[in-house]
């Protein structure tokens, strides 16, 4: 197949290397184009008011001065076009589980490409320490292997989420739902050389919630999480109330 790889953590990044490298070896043709720079947590922005150009990385490997959202868009007008059989957002360095895909940079891409038409898939490692991005590669390219790209619908991508461990200790694959976490401690407060106080968001690990049938509940068992997801905001139970409320005004 030919494959378009992007991500948010740059084109540096080990994750997407990885997945390069393996996807090569299984014998797909593989396009770059990916941040510049590190692009976590940037969710579904693009850059409107600042001007991008490529830079060049070797054979078939673009870099943006931009987000993820950005490098689909110019991507798909500059480097590719519709002979792109997949486009594959990550190997992200940590989760993208539960209410996180709504600030992730590397499901923001996944779904620009479902809008711009492409068939996407996020894929993700479970931790940020001692990463086995091996794994996740492995898995990725054994997926494509059973087609798993046939099953991706219309207006839908798939978030895949690999636990980080040994490619021999993954017990199976597991289709699932978005879960639920929440965060403790998020905000961190230091003081700089001149003892003024700065603010940080991120602290603490989520807490999960791990109800059957959800991303984390899988990935914490050592299964390979496959959840489909769409970027449907309506509520639509809600949606037949508000509108027969409206009727009889």
């Amino acid at each position: 197949m030919k494959i378009l790889l992007t991500n948010d953590d740059g084109i540096q990044a080990d994750g997407i290397k990885a997945l390069e490298t393996e996807l090569k070896e299984r014998g797909h043709e593989i396009i770059v184009v990916a941040p510049l720079t590190q692009q976590s947590a940037t969710s579904h922005s693009i850059s409107l008011f600042k001007p991008m150009k490529f830079t060049k990385f070797g054979e078939n490997r673009y870099a943006i001065n931009g987000t993820p959202s950005d490098c689909m868009i110019l991507g798909s007008q500059v480097v590719f076009d519709k002979s792109i059989d997949l486009v594959i957002s990550g190997i992200n360095s940590g989760p993208n589980m539960g209410e996180d895909v709504l600030y992730s940079g590397t499901v923001a891409a996944a779904l620009e490409a479902m809008f711009l038409g492409f068939s996407s898939i996020a894929i993700s490692i479970t931790d940020y320490e001692n990463q086995n991005f091996r794994t996740a590669a492995k898995i990725m390219a054994d997926l494509l292997d059973d087609e798993i790209h046939k099953l991706i619908g219309e207006n839908e991508a798939l978030n895949i989420n690999v636990p980080n461990i040994e490619y021999s200790e993954i017990k199976g694959i597991k289709a699932t739902q978005t879960g639920h976490r929440k965060y403790y401690n998020f905000v961190r407060e230091e003081k700089n050389a001149d003892g003024e106080t700065l603010y940080f968001v991120g602290g603490d690990r989520p807490v999960w919630q791990n109800e059957e049938n959800t991303d984390s509940a899988a990935v914490f068992d050592n299964y390979v999480s496959i959840t489909p997801i769409t970027p449907n905001f309506t509520k639509h139970d809600s949606y037949e109330k508000i509108k027969k409320w409206v009727e009889k005004k």
